[in-house]
């Protein structure tokens, strides 16, 4: 039977409806093609030596850019998928946990641990900001005079999708450890993108997903296990099935999984990793950076101000407030045109300001062309604004010096 040509993979490269894009939202991010083209290979069993080949690079691969010497699980999953996961197997029915939300991630992180029947309590951060260290020390010393049972779990955003913000993990987790609590980590946005050091700083779980810093396509959960978790899911009563980690730990010995994996994202994982680890985590961090400093300096210098302060800064994330006489929609749509996605605001912010990714295989190049894009596309709208010189955002780029 002839093959439809709608289908074929040559008619998929060649839609005029997908073409190749400047792809800027914080997720999924632009996959290195020698990163595809690793998963793009024949298919092979899941009980076979090659795959548990496959799954020793990429654990090892993956201990190494969490900085663990502890479990590291995969499944077929998004982030969200990996959060939940975390939850089930740290938890019982009715265990009190405290939320640092400061942004749209954050409140999903709380809203799932609440579907499961936990009793959050939240310490708000108003967006743009990040987690006030001294606030959560004195909540936790509180609750450790209090007469109840104690927090059992802190909930943490490390790098907040939505407003471009980096938590000050190191600062935030002895106090949790000394309170006696589990700290689960989510790191979707920043592992790979920003130095998290496991092990030395103490976490006991870290989330994250394939699609941001990791520049695989979407579809692996990813969460790393240390040893006072995986005591806490021995106890753990909450409902778990799919997601009970110690079915993966049980067959980690075997070097297989417990269900079927996305075996082609796995190659994918693994020809990334590799790509990360052999320009050393040092670099890579410092890429990131890099690109974030740049961002930061060229959205003011059209217009844009900057949503947090350089202290609070993402590397991996930059949001600015629209600049005045700017819509979203309008600036979406002239970015489009050129071949630049973008995304906009959450919650509160939506229609208030942009975020741009810089992470993953975006590379400095893809980011100066960006801010020259965006240059051309608001003087198109005719918004270039009083008192600012074209083009502002690429020459501020440039200026940086640093891409």
């Amino acid at each position: 039977m002839p093959q439809d040509p709608a289908i074929t993979p040559q008619a998929r490269i060649e839609d005029p409806e997908i073409p190749e894009q400047l792809l800027l939202v914080p997720g999924p991010t632009p996959v290195p093609r020698e990163v595809r083209l690793y998963g793009a290979g024949p298919l092979i069993n899941h009980r076979s030596q090659p795959f548990r080949d496959l799954y020793a690079r990429v654990h090892a691969g993956l201990r190494q850019v969490f900085q663990t010497e502890h479990d590291v699980f995969v499944w077929p999953a998004s982030g969200t998928g990996a959060l939940e996961c975390a939850l089930v197997n740290c938890f019982s029915p009715g265990d009190r946990v405290l939320s640092l939300p400061m942004g749209a991630f954050g409140e999903r992180f709380a809203e799932i641990a609440e579907a499961f029947g936990l009793q959050v309590e939240r310490l708000e951060t108003p967006y743009g900001r990040s987690v006030d260290v001294a606030a959560v020390a004195e909540r936790l010393r509180q609750d450790a005079a209090g007469p109840g049972p104690r927090f059992a779990g802190v909930l943490i955003t490390f790098n907040e999708t939505s407003t471009g913000v980096l938590a000050d993990l190191p600062a935030l987790l002895p106090a949790i450890r000394e309170h006696g609590a589990l700290s689960l980590v989510d790191a979707v946005s920043g592992l790979g993108g920003a130095d998290l050091r496991m092990d030395a700083w103490g976490c006991d779980v870290v989330i994250t997903g394939s699609q941001k810093a990791l520049m695989t396509p979407p579809g692996l959960g990813i969460v790393a296990v240390g040893p006072r978790a995986r005591e806490a899911g021995e106890r753990a009563r909450l409902p778990r099935s799919y997601w009970d980690w110690r079915a993966y730990r049980a067959m980690a010995g075997h070097g297989e999984t417990p269900y079927t994996p996305a075996v082609s994202l796995w190659y994918e994982l693994d020809a990334a990793l590799r790509r990360i680890l052999a320009a050393g985590l040092p670099q890579v961090f410092a890429r990131h950076r890099a690109m974030a400093t740049t961002a930061r300096a060229a959205f003011p210098a059209a217009g844009f101000p900057l949503l947090t302060s350089e202290a609070d800064a993402s590397p991996t994330v930059t949001a600015a407030r629209l600049a005045e006489g700017v819509s979203f929609t309008d600036l979406s749509a002239a970015l489009e045109a050129r071949g630049v996605t973008i995304a906009g605001g959450m919650g509160p912010l939506k229609g208030k300001m942009l975020r741009i990714g810089h992470m993953g295989g975006l590379s400095g190049t893809d980011l100066l062309r960006f801010f020259a894009l965006l240059d051309e596309s608001l003087a198109g709208l005719g918004a270039q604004g009083a008192g600012r010189a074209h083009p502002a955002a690429q020459a501020a780029a440039r200026a940086a010096g640093l891409l």
